[in-house]
Formats: C-alpha cells, structure tokens, sequence
C-alpha cells in the first residue's frame, strides 16, 4: 500500500504538473519558463526539477504511466498470449478507462497544437518513442519473445502511426472516434506477422 508521505509526493507532482500545462495552454510551451511554472505552483525551482528532470517531460508527465503499463502487460500476460496482443488487449483496456494517453479526442486538440508548434516538444517525443522501444523490448526479452528488439520496433511504430493518424484528425478539425480501432487494427497486423513468419526465431 502506497504510504503517506508516496502520497504526498505524488500529489505534489500533480499539483506541479497541472499548474504547468495551465500556463502553456495559456501561452505556449516555449513561451513559459521553469522558473515560471514553479512560482505559480508556489514551489522551489529545484523542486520542479525533481519530480521533472527535463522542461518538456512537464507536458508530456503521463509518460512514465504508460511505459509501466505497456511493459507491465507484457510482462503479466496470460500464458499463450503474445506480447504484441498483451500490449493492444492493455490498451483497448485503458482507453475503456478514460485513459488519456490510450485516446484521441477533440477537446485534446490544444495539447496536440502545442506540440505541432514546438520542436522542442517533438524531439522529446521521439525520444520518449525510443525509451518506449527499448522498455518493451527489454520486457519482450525477459519473457522469452523471438527477436524481442524488431517486434519491439514494429509494435511501437504501429503504434505511432496510428495514434498520429488520430492526432492529425483531430488538428484538421475532424473526429478520431475509430482511434481504438485504427490502434487494434496496427497492432493486429504486428502480431499475425510475428506469430506467423518463419523470419522470427531464435
């Protein structure tokens, strides 16, 4: 059980986190600065930097969640489920939830136009893309997936390409309601692949 003072720190990290995505929807990433976003959130700007060691993970905080989700269902999947379908089970599981990272919806347009208008906040999700690879690549390893690091690589670029398919849907004013779908549909062709062909062995 998480005990008082994890509590208390999470809660802090959230305050911080929501102070900051306030000031730039308000502004724009690149427009508000950590010293900004820490004497509106009444804290020390070391403090900012401990629960958020880069600028831009301030915008992008529910990273770390997703990575431990993904990798967790790869790594607690049933008995003869494959990782690929573990991951897209997982996901159609969190965005019945709610869960943002897991949708794609209109009213999350001022976030995407954010990240369209900073290339600061695009090099940083590439970067998350790769951390995400190799998270999911070192749990498809540990459970004995066949070439772990290439069904690691075409999972997560199934993946990109669909939800940015979304993501472009929705920056063009339309609506990404078949996000789900498009998600299951790319990982569905990861995973008949890698189950199927011979190319995927030891």
């Amino acid at each position: 059980m998480e005990g008082r003072r994890e509590r208390k720190k999470a809660a802090l990290r959230q305050h911080i986190s929501d102070v900051a995505t306030a000031l730039f929807l308000e502004r724009g990433f690149d427009k508000v600065s950590v010293s900004e976003v820490a004497e509106a959130a009444d804290v020390a700007r070391p403090t900012v930097f401990a629960h958020f060691p880069r600028k831009e993970d301030l915008f992008f905080d529910q990273y770390p969640e997703t990575e431990a989700q993904l990798v967790s269902a790869v790594l607690d999947r049933p008995a003869g489920v494959s990782a690929v379908r573990a991951i897209a089970d997982r996901a159609l599981y969190l965005a019945s939830q709610e869960s943002p990272p897991f949708l794609v919806r209109p009213h999350q347009e001022p976030f995407f136009r954010i990240v369209a208008e900073s290339r600061a906040l695009q090099a940083r999700a590439r970067e998350m893309v790769d951390q995400l690879e190799d998270a999911i690549a070192l749990a498809m390893e540990a459970t004995g997936v066949r070439q772990p690091r290439l069904v690691a690589a075409l999972t997560t670029a199934a993946y990109r390409t669909a939800h940015l398919e979304s993501v472009r849907r929705v920056l063009a004013g339309r609506d990404a309601l078949d996000h789900v779908f498009r998600v299951q549909t790319a990982l569905g062709v990861v995973d008949q692949a890698v189950e199927n062909n011979p190319v995927f062995v030891r």
